[in-house]
């Protein structure tokens, strides 16, 4: 389990998820994204993202690029 705070790289499929961006998770599950940009060439395709998780499947997102 990560802990607040803590580096987060992911790779999954970008997501529209309650009004907002989720990631869901090659691993399982899935994390909300605070994102800076809307990453519009990426929605539904598979990426890999790198932040700060911010609260408890939150992440802060610094990075999307594909797969």
């Amino acid at each position: 389990m990560n802990m607040i705070g803590s580096h987060i790289e992911e790779t999954g499929t970008l997501i529209r998820h309650d009004g907002g961006f989720a990631l869901r998770r090659d691993l399982g599950g899935r994390f909300r994204l605070d994102l800076h940009r809307v990453p519009v060439d990426h929605i539904e395709k598979r990426v890999r993202i790198s932040g700060t998780l911010v609260a408890d499947g939150l992440v802060d997102v610094d990075g999307v690029a594909p797969a």
